[in-house]
């Protein structure tokens, strides 16, 4: 047996019951987001007074249309608000509302539970080793993509 064969199944799984498990508890918590919207609205609170929608698209790995859309879909919800930074009238500046903080802060608390928990009876070293073997299957992957697009061009 190929010991590759199958474990695409195994990281589809794990991502759905992870995805799964922070949707419940978001709904349980009247938590109105979806998992995308999470990960930019807390991309955000981290980059503080300087986020920029460029950076917030490279580093979320989804396309700057998807990472628009969901963007968009904040700014309607009223918890992001969207403007040219003074200096640079090309970037959009990322500011969260106040209801977009109060949603964190309420939001937050319950991810940090859950992300907690998922790493119990995991040891640290090996954890660090499990995201450095997620990262060089990322590397491989990205190696693999830019091969056959050198091919085909």
């Amino acid at each position: 047996m190929d010991r590759t064969d199958g474990f695409g199944v195994y990281l589809d799984r794990t991502l759905k019951k992870v995805q799964g498990t922070f949707l419940r508890a978001f709904a349980e918590n009247d938590i109105d987001l979806t998992i995308e919207q999470w990960v930019i609205l807390q991309r955000v609170h981290l980059q503080g007074k300087n986020a920029s929608q460029a950076e917030i698209s490279k580093s979320n790995f989804r396309n700057r249309a998807t990472t628009s859309r969901v963007i968009r879909g904040l700014c309607k919800k009223g918890l992001l608000k969207k403007s040219r930074f003074r200096d640079d009238q090309k970037r959009y500046r990322l500011a969260m509302t106040s209801e977009g903080e109060s949603l964190m802060s309420r939001a937050l608390p319950i991810i940090e539970e859950i992300r907690s928990m998922s790493t119990l009876n995991i040891p640290e070293n090996e954890f660090e080793i499990f995201l450095k073997v997620l990262d060089q299957i990322w590397e491989n992957f990205d190696l693999y993509d830019s091969n056959e697009h050198s091919k085909k061009g």
